[in-house]
């Protein structure tokens, strides 16, 4: 049972954007999926009330301080993966949850404070596993990116990060209409109408090569993601 967080100390990084997709693809992949929506504003839940969801993903919103831990423990219990959309601060309840997490993946764009927020974020990654004295693996992604062009910024905040030993992940989020519509519509990319939406096969195309990607980091780096090896 991996447990995923999504973390950012800003609001606007894709947060929520990023975990819908990992979601609703694994879930159309074949895995079991529960959402843990502890984002304030609730844009998961708000999207999981429209009749487009896949049958075996669950989202869940009624989430406290006290309740998240055992929340996510349960959760874990019946679902092959656990993703938690978190709200965009260091709370307590940020902090609670990157403590049970099996990978913290931190969305951020390639921009100056984008750097900087990104950098706030892996810290509390940091005080967090000084804390519990264990290892909490965390890893960088881009999002709203361009597939036809790559800024100086982009490649300058890449190579700062290499600097200082932490991952990024080969995917990027791109900038795509279609990913604004999952929320509009309340649907999923492969229920999207292609008459409606632009660019559909490369944003589902995009949303699938991040799944993966997730879906071999516990591959090779954990025991619990064998379970759902069916995914692909």
């Amino acid at each position: 049972m991996p447990t995923i967080a999504i973390a950012s100390s800003k609001g606007g990084s894709g947060k929520s954007t990023t975990a819908a997709l990992l979601a609703m693809t694994l879930a159309e992949h074949g895995a079991t999926v529960t959402v843990i929506d502890a984002d304030p504003n609730r844009p998961i839940a708000k999207w999981a009330q429209h009749a487009g969801k896949p049958d075996s993903l669950t989202v869940l919103s009624e989430v406290t301080e006290s309740t998240i831990i055992d929340t996510i423990e349960e959760s874990g219990r019946r679902a092959q993966f656990v993703i938690i959309d978190l709200e965009g601060s260091a709370s307590l309840m940020v902090c609670l949850a990157i403590s049970r997490a099996d990978l913290v993946i931190i969305p951020t764009q390639g921009s100056p404070l984008g750097a900087t927020e990104t950098a706030r974020t892996v810290r509390l990654v940091k005080i967090q596993e000084k804390s519990l004295r264990f290892k909490i693996p965390a890893a960088i992604l881009f999002t709203r990116t361009s597939a036809a062009m790559r800024p100086r910024t982009l490649k300058a905040m890449e190579d700062e990060i290499r600097k200082v030993g932490l991952r990024i992940l080969d995917t990027q989020i791109q900038e795509l209409d279609a990913y604004k519509a999952i929320f509009s519509y309340g649907q999923t990319l492969s229920s999207l109408d292609p008459d409606q939406v632009s660019r559909l096969g490369t944003a589902a195309a995009n949303a699938k090569a991040f799944m993966i990607e997730i879906v071999k980091v516990f591959k090779d780096e954990t025991a619990p993601v064998e379970r759902a090896s069916n995914v692909a």
